[in-house]
């Protein structure tokens, strides 16, 4: 059996930034061949015998989407560093979302707005909850910024789903942020 959470990290790490590490080539839309990934993978002394199986296990035991399988495709819901930005079909977000940070970002994203940095897209979440863990995997004291979704939709700002937790988007103007008290 596999450790299925190593397993995710790998399978990100490839899908969100280093396809190159296993020769593989994904589409537009961030889909690689199934069985292009494992006989790849099953190359590798620590993942020989892998199986699609396996993959299916590794989706429906973690606790965060980060990939989705269809057909014989996989690929990452969010997360992306590739230098080619994936082609993403714009939605209409909730009214409200979240963005957890840290103190020493608070004065630029209130001045200049969020920027996905080195991502393809802002990441926002559905539920403070969820913004508040992102925040502490940076520091012990989270601030969680109020994102005005619906008025940045309004105004012309793409937005994206990831999943049922987690939205993407361009860059969001300072006027639609607000530190959630």
């Amino acid at each position: 059996m596999f450790d299925y959470q190593k397993l995710s990290r790998e399978i990100s790490y490839i899908l969100r930034h280093n396809p190159q590490k296993y020769n593989l080539t994904l589409d537009k839309e961030g889909w690689a061949d199934i069985n292009d990934l494992l006989q790849k993978l099953n190359a590798n002394s620590e993942w020989g015998g892998l199986s699609k199986n396996d993959l299916e296990k590794m989706i429906a035991s973690s606790d965060k989407r980060r990939h989705e399988i269809q057909s014989n495709k996989i690929r990452a819901f969010y997360g992306h560093s590739l230098k080619d930005k994936l082609q993403k079909n714009p939605c209409q977000p909730p009214n409200v979302l979240y963005h957890g940070t840290v103190e020493k970002f608070l004065d630029s994203i209130l001045e200049k707005g969020l920027i996905s940095k080195k991502r393809q897209y802002v990441h926002l979440s559905t539920a403070p909850e969820t913004a508040i863990k992102v925040a502490l995997r940076r520091d012990k004291k989270a601030i969680i910024l109020k994102i005005d979704a619906q008025k940045a939709w309004d105004s012309g700002v793409k937005f994206y789903l990831g999943n049922e937790d987690v939205w993407l988007s361009e860059p969001i103007a300072s006027k639609f942020i607000s530190v959630l008290e």
